[in-house]
């Protein structure tokens, strides 16, 4: 980590910093900084006026600012004389408490307090599309179940490989890149970490994919459903609890059949005792809805959760525990604010823990085919205006996210339900224009 962000950029020969922040929507905002200035920034945080942002703020209030982190820093390997740093947002000499990386960092410090720290990995699902956004960018790719289609994959070998090798020399450890389960759709993955390095990796990805698909005259979506009749892009994340010294698993156990410990099974039951409020955040668009419980896809499965469950190496449930000392949470899809995912995992997690919650047994079924064989089992909400009232209702949020995050978030996000049920739709002209 530099110290002087100043002297750093003289060494690796940076013209300019990007100093960001991710607004309650999930934008990345940014304002472009010459070298020669960042020194000033480094203290006292690049200028912003929190309106002009998907912030729970008016015109009247005070001027924002976003203190870089140095540790986030990240030299673009397409583009090296620019770094980007994610910042902290302050305003009047005090952290902005409704804004998303400091609610992380709020919920890391509670589990520190207990000598506990999430490690988190991501999957992060996206489409390559043509530069109109109405179609996938490979006419050739047609196959009913193209997950893994090789042929499909070298197409976009170009793309691809550019991102992969930027990772690498980030230092990221990618392992590996896949078509996924719907034409057009790709998913790479690289190696887990704190949950806060975690989230701003997820943020920066998000900014290189879309970067290097346009440089190749492409467009990438994370839109969680882009397509009526194909799978949408999920964002899967592996989860995991250390002791301070991050080498010990807090999950993991040899004796359990599934590999988990009893602290384990509380954070899990934490999550699912939240995780119809918290898809208000997981799942945070119209849009959003249209990925959960979908109608089967072209390939045979919508490969999204329908219900909240969980079970072993068993993909239809809400989570999945693919391995001992991990769980795979499902629920959350691409346009899930990196931030507030991996906060609202450690809100309901830490919730689950303090009150000793019990998840039940796993549940053996196929949920797809099976779940209406289980009895009195909780569904998700059906659209974000349903979730958005668990969401205000949760006592667990409200107490872990803090009142002012939660009401803030919830009157932006009820604005634009409101904005979404004001639209007049083709589908409604086609089926009620003569009626």
């Amino acid at each position: 980590m530099p110290r002087s962000l100043t002297n750093f950029a003289k060494e690796a020969g940076i013209k300019y910093f990007l100093v960001s922040f991710v607004d309650l929507f999930g934008v990345l905002r940014s304002k472009l900084v010459p070298a020669r200035a960042i020194g000033t920034m480094q203290k006292e945080g690049a200028g912003f006026a929190g309106f002009a942002a998907w912030l729970d703020m008016t015109p009247a209030h005070p001027d924002m600012f976003s203190i870089p982190d140095p540790s986030s820093l990240i030299q673009l390997p397409w583009k090296p004389e620019v770094a980007w740093l994610a910042g902290d947002l302050w305003m009047g000499g005090k952290q902005v408490e409704a804004s998303p990386r400091v609610a992380l960092k709020r919920q890391i410090e509670r589990a520190a307090k207990n000598g506990q720290y999430m490690k988190t990995g991501v999957e992060c699902e996206f489409f390559l599309v043509n530069a109109e956004g109405t179609s996938i960018s490979d006419i050739n790719d047609t196959q009913e179940k193209p997950c893994y289609d090789q042929s499909a994959l070298m197409r976009r070998y170009d793309v691809i490989s550019e991102i992969c090798d930027c990772m690498i020399a980030l230092g990221w450890q990618p392992y590996q890149n896949d078509h996924e389960d719907a034409n057009g759709q790709f998913e790479m993955n690289w190696e887990f970490d704190d949950a806060l390095v975690t989230a701003d990796r997820h943020v920066f990805f998000k900014y290189m994919v879309k970067a290097i698909a346009e440089k190749h005259g492409l467009r990438a979506t994370f839109m969680p459903k882009p397509f009526a009749n194909l799978t949408g892009n999920g964002c899967h994340a592996h989860v995991s609890l250390w002791d301070k010294t991050g080498k010990k698993n807090l999950f993991s156990s040899r004796q359990d059949s599934l590999g988990l410990t009893k602290l384990a099974y509380s954070f899990l039951a934490g999550i699912l005792h939240s995780a119809d409020a918290l898809a208000a955040v997981f799942n945070p668009t119209v849009n959003s809805y249209k990925r959960i419980d979908a109608q089967t896809t072209l390939s045979g499965a919508s490969w999204s959760p329908n219900a909240i469950t969980y079970g072993g190496n068993n993909r239809t449930h809400m989570v999945r525990v693919p391995d001992r000392g991990r769980f795979e949470l499902r629920l959350m899809d691409g346009a899930a604010n990196p931030y507030l995912l991996q906060a609202g995992i450690l809100v309901a997690g830490l919730d689950g823990i303090a009150n000793k919650r019990d998840p039940g047994k796993p549940v053996e079924l196929n949920m797809y085919t099976e779940g209406h064989k289980l009895k009195n089992v909780r569904r998700l909400p059906p659209n974000l205006s349903e979730a958005l009232k668990v969401f205000q209702k949760s006592n667990v949020l409200r107490g872990g996210f803090g009142q002012e995050l939660v009401d803030s978030y919830a009157k932006l996000k009820l604005s634009e339900w409101k904005s979404y049920s004001a639209s007049i739709t083709p589908w409604e002209r086609d089926h009620t224009l003569d009626c």
